[in-house]
């Protein structure tokens, strides 16, 4: 057991739309009762079996938003309640808890904030007001590598200002959405002011500037119907104070106050996912390990990006969670 010098300070990291597979999580499902449950309970608050989706497709079915945004909340706490008795029996707890957009809600449910059955219905209904938003092929996304942020702000203001004055739509626009890495930020908006966005920043000396492959325009003022519809939503929902803060995407600040939780929710649907930012505040904060908790190594490769020094893990099957605990109990884990 560690003494009270060297016990880590932990950050739970939870994944957002994009870490999503056919047949994630399926390990922790058959070989862990707690998972198992996580299963059962999604499968019963939606009304239909999310699970066979999740397990077996296809992965067209899997890719619409409505589905995967419950679906990687669903695996990210199935792993969550299997690493979390882990935890506590080594006398760990964690500090902070963080998500990468849809991976807030994940977050607010470990901290218990959010029940699961509640936050299982919200992100599904989310991800429906977000597709539904947009019409499909209107908005598109982009990641830009390489660039500075004050490039690619600059990029996207003067597309905007363009497209809007030329052509009298006030519709097409494009801003930040993602703040991934010092090397990766993703814009969103119209795809016209996207795609010209995108050849800007490579002209201004980007390394790449690569569409992804998305539903909707995330993270935009295009998604300000989602917005007010979600807004309504979470009005209904309870929410309680979490047993440790969780930062927020929109003003990467740890909150721990219910009607913040809510605000934060709401405005995270236009506003940035301020990712460099919430890392460099767990740093602040002095915690030296993180785990990412759900499907996939996304938020890991970024940790790395952003900087090397802070330790991260992931859990997504019995594998990773015993690689995850071996790194947290071992002096010179780095």
């Amino acid at each position: 057991m560690n003494n009270p010098e060297n016990t880590p300070s932990i950050a739970l990291l939870f994944p957002g739309q994009g870490s999503q597979t056919v047949g994630m999580g399926r390990a922790l499902h058959d070989t862990c009762p707690a998972a198992r449950a996580v299963f059962q309970e999604a499968d019963e608050a939606l009304g239909f079996s999310l699970s066979e989706i999740i397990f077996n497709g296809p992965e067209e079915t899997l890719k619409l938003t409505e589905h995967t945004q419950p679906a990687i909340l669903t695996v990210s706490i199935a792993a969550w309640r299997v690493l979390e008795p882990e935890l506590h029996s080594r006398n760990l707890a964690p500090s902070f808890a963080a998500g990468h957009s849809l991976g807030e809600f994940s977050a607010h449910v470990a901290a218990g904030a959010l029940t699961f059955a509640d936050a299982v219905r919200t992100v599904r209904a989310r991800g429906q007001f977000m597709q539904s938003a947009v019409p499909a092929r209107e908005g598109a996304m982009a990641a830009i590598l390489g660039l500075s942020l004050t490039e690619i702000e600059a990029a996207c203001q003067r597309v905007t200002a363009q497209l809007q004055s030329a052509e009298a739509r006030p519709g097409e626009i494009v801003s930040i959405a993602n703040l991934n890495s010092p090397d990766q930020t993703v814009i969103s908006g119209s795809r016209e002011a996207v795609e010209h966005a995108a050849a800007a920043c490579k002209e201004l000396g980007a390394k790449r500037s690569v569409l992804l492959p998305v539903s909707a325009p995330f993270h935009c003022p295009l998604m300000m119907p989602a917005q007010l519809r979600l807004a309504d939503w979470l009005g209904q929902i309870p929410l309680s104070p979490p047993r440790f803060p969780v930062v927020c995407n929109v003003d990467a600040q740890p909150l721990t106050q219910p009607d913040a939780i809510r605000d934060a929710l709401i405005r995270q649907v236009t506003g940035a996912v301020r990712w460099v930012e919430c890392i460099g505040l767990l740093q602040q904060n002095h915690v030296t390990h993180s785990i990412e908790v759900g499907p996939g190594k996304v938020l890991t490769g970024l940790n790395r990006q952003i900087d090397r020094s802070l330790s991260t893990s992931n859990v997504e099957d019995p594998a990773s969670l015993e690689k995850a605990l071996e790194r947290l109990t071992t002096p010179t884990a780095s």
